[in-house]
C-alpha cells in the first residue's frame, strides 16, 4: 500500500490528503457494508449470501458481462 501524501495551504494548515487507490477503495467497501449492515432485511441477506457457495468467480462474471 502506498504512502498517504497530505496537502495543505500557504499556512501549513492540512487541506487534503491524497490516499492510494486500493485504501480509498477498501474505506468504501466498509462503509457501504456499514451503511447496508444497517437494515435488518439486508443484513439477513448479506448473511445469507456469504453462505453460499455456488457462484462464478468475480473476474469471469466481469469477463461474461463484458466489464
Amino acid at each position: 500500500m502506498g504512502q498517504i501524501q497530505y496537502i495543505s495551504d500557504e499556512n501549513n494548515k492540512v487541506t487534503g490528503v491524497i490516499v492510494p487507490i486500493d485504501l480509498w477503495e477498501e474505506l468504501q467497501s466498509e462503509k457501504e457494508t456499514a451503511y447496508l449492515l444497517k437494515s435488518k432485511a439486508m443484513k439477513k441477506r448479506l448473511l445469507k449470501a456469504r453462505e453460499n457457495k455456488e457462484g462464478i468467480p468475480f473476474e469471469d462474471a466481469r469477463k461474461k458481462l463484458g466489464i
